[in-house]
């Protein structure tokens, strides 16, 4: 029950800020979402917000760009875009988004890891610290190392008639291994009663230093490296007024299609 009051607690607040959370000074303690990770999997590829206004309202967060074209990483109040040909260009001020979560990163947590030999093992790391700091509540971490290995993915854009996202990804995707390459992992911790607006749990993205590769993780692995951690306890949501948005039917159940989405490999993306 108190999560369920928790869940539409932070609900509310975020329906409250809906019209003024691009408008109004950014709280550096909240996480700022477009949309629904939910609409996102139904094919709402339509861009909400611009660039220039997302950067308002965070320095550090992920996302991705109208039509599903590309992997964000927010980093250091620059908006990358990794393309589906692997190209890494900051995004324009223009370009509009349908789905991200950002935030003002303030350092909390600092966690010393060694040995990470996979992407489980990490989010074990930092599900400790969660549990011990506050599962209810929302993290955004960076980790800078140089990672022996790491499996990312971006995707190519699609036209309207806009597909789901898994449909997209398995036509659109593709996904890239680079050895021994120094960069940043951008992450976001949804608490559980966030299954309805987002997923729980973790989500990564990559850039590398010299800002050429980057995109959506899907495996991992390094030697040490500090994973900076900044604990957010307030949430607030945009969500979009245009026809293709609110005909959606966002009680449908899309787990899977998020799961798929989030964690699997393609067998028919391009391997680079």
């Amino acid at each position: 029950m108190k999560l369920q009051k928790k869940c539409a607690a932070a609900l509310l607040a975020g329906l409250l800020a809906c019209s003024t959370v691009f408008a109004a000074p950014a709280d550096r303690e909240t996480i700022q979402q477009v949309a629904l990770l939910q609409s996102l999997a139904q094919g709402y590829f339509g861009g909400t917000v611009t660039v220039k206004q997302l950067r308002k309202s965070g320095d550090i967060g992920i996302g991705t760009f109208k039509g599903l074209n590309g992997e964000m990483i927010v980093l250091d109040g620059k908006v990358y875009q990794a393309l589906g040909s692997g190209e890494v260009v900051v995004a324009d001020d223009k370009e509009t988004v349908p789905f991200s979560n950002v935030t003002f990163f303030d350092k909390d947590i600092t966690l010393p890891l060694s040995g990470i030999a996979d992407k489980e093992a990490l989010e074990k790391q930092l599900n400790q610290v969660v549990k011990d700091k506050g599962e209810n509540s929302f993290y955004m971490i960076k980790l800078h190392t140089t990672f022996p290995s790491i499996l990312f993915r971006s995707e190519y854009g699609s036209e309207e008639p806009y597909p789901t996202l898994v449909g997209a990804l398995k036509e659109k995707q593709t996904e890239f291994t680079h050895k021994n390459i120094t960069g940043t992992v951008v992450g976001l911790y949804c608490p559980n009663y966030m299954g309805g607006l987002n997923t729980p749990g973790w989500h990564f993205h990559f850039i590398s230093d010299d800002k050429k590769h980057g995109g959506h993780v899907l495996e991992l692995s390094f030697q040490s490296g500090d994973v900076l951690m900044d604990k957010t306890d307030k949430f607030a949501m945009l969500l979009p007024d245009d026809k293709p948005f609110q005909t959606l039917n966002l009680a449908k159940d899309m787990k899977e299609e998020i799961r798929q989405a989030e964690q699997d490999k393609q067998p028919s993306a391009q391997k680079k």
